[in-house]
């Protein structure tokens, strides 16, 4: 996960850029704050990997807070003023986003930010052990019962509304998870988060059309989402054979 904090003075575009890092999976959302001054106390004191700050904020200006941190923070300018783009480069932003903010450039944005923020280290496995033997105890919708999902049986996840949808085996079971708390659970050397509502299981795949993951000896269709598709093939860089 790529840490990240909002400095601007209008909630508002707080308020957006909120909402456009909700849809990108990589980025973890720790705090924002239309005050400068908080906006440096907060930088400095917590683990905070990139900021998305505006340039002209009262008592400390966008630029003078990059100047004044003192530690290794990436940062990503939000302004109406196209004027600052030269000095804000000259302290090597990571990008410059003129507002209104639209998704897909905010997207463009994310994906510069996941390829210099080291992408390896999003996607080191848990551990190196085998899945095999591995398992989970998840709830189900029946108050008090528990079942044992071997990992090396799930084919996919499917999030639906208020659970998650766990197939495996043939079978589909419904367990009271989101997908963000799976997707932490399942080791990352063998699963990977495709797209905002499945998760798969990279031994399962059997060929990659475009968009769309098809397994083995299944049926499914798993579709690759915009906002998930770099990750996804940072994922398997290793494995692929230009």
């Amino acid at each position: 996960m790529i840490n990240c904090f909002i400095v601007d003075d209008e909630q508002h575009a707080i308020d957006v850029l909120s909402h456009h890092m909700s849809e990108i999976h990589f980025f973890n959302l720790v705090g924002s704050t239309t005050n400068s001054i908080e906006a440096l106390q907060q930088i400095n004191e917590n683990k905070i990997d990139l900021v998305f700050v505006d340039v002209q904020m009262p008592k400390i200006s966008g630029l003078e807070l990059i100047r004044s941190v003192r530690k290794p923070v990436r940062f990503i300018l939000v302004t109406a003023y196209a004027e600052f783009a030269v000095e804000g480069f000259e302290l090597e932003v990571l990008d410059y986003l003129m507002k209104p903010v639209s998704f897909p450039r905010f997207l463009k944005a994310a994906q510069k930010a996941f390829n210099v923020l080291s992408p390896k280290d999003l996607y080191m496995p848990i551990n190196d052990e085998d899945i095999e033997g591995d398992y989970l105890f998840v709830k189900t919708e029946t108050k008090g019962k528990m079942l044992k999902v071997n990992l090396m049986d799930i084919e996919y996840v499917e999030g639906m509304k208020n659970y998650v949808a766990i197939y495996h085996n043939g079978l589909k079971t419904p367990a009271l998870l989101n997908m963000k708390d799976l997707e932490e659970r399942l080791p990352r050397k063998y699963f990977s988060r495709v797209h905002k509502s499945f998760i798969v299981s990279l031994p399962r795949i059997a060929m990659i059309e475009g968009n769309i993951i098809r397994l083995k000896g299944s049926k499914a269709e798993i579709p690759v989402g915009d906002t998930y598709k770099i990750g996804f093939i940072e994922h398997l860089r290793n494995k692929i054979i230009d």
